[in-house]
């Protein structure tokens, strides 16, 4: 039994890596984009987005992170579990130029839209949705998500 369990947890541990940071380690921050209503439609997930570098404060329990986190940043609170962090490994030849990102209260932001690419009806049941094929501004490699059409 124990040589099955050990067996199972090499499996299991085989994608895992610990994330462990120190005081004064600089770490990105894991938003997610708000695009609107993609799992209706089965289309792709938007791709994560890692915002920084912070500095981590203190470490607070196990799994936790108190960041240094800028004054626009202020309304939000700044402990963060390990899961939302990403190590920064400085590059010494190649300098990050950093853009500000308006973040909401739940860390998403919402992205502008470039241009519409495509309309199409979808239809379920006995409804009829429109829907439009968005280019967005982080859009870089040529696929574009389908989105519900909505007037402003």
């Amino acid at each position: 039994m124990e040589i099955a369990q050990s067996r199972q947890k090499s499996y299991a541990d085989h994608g895992r890596r610990p994330l462990e940071f120190e005081e004064c380690d600089h770490v990105f921050l894991r938003v997610t984009p708000k695009l609107g209503l993609r799992g209706v439609f089965k289309t792709k997930k938007p791709c994560s987005r890692y915002i920084g570098p912070y500095q981590i404060i203190r470490r607070i329990g196990s799994v936790s992170y108190q960041l240094a986190l800028p004054p626009s940043m202020s309304g939000m609170h700044d402990v963060f579990h390990v899961s939302q962090l990403r190590k920064f490994i400085p590059d010494p030849f190649q300098p990050v130029e950093l853009e500000p990102v308006d973040l909401n209260p739940d860390l998403t932001y919402q992205p502008d839209p470039v241009r519409i690419v495509d309309r199409d009806v979808k239809v379920l049941c006995n409804k009829q949705i429109p829907i439009v094929e968005v280019e967005w501004e982080q859009s870089t490699n040529g696929e574009f998500p389908w989105e519900l059409y909505r007037r402003c």
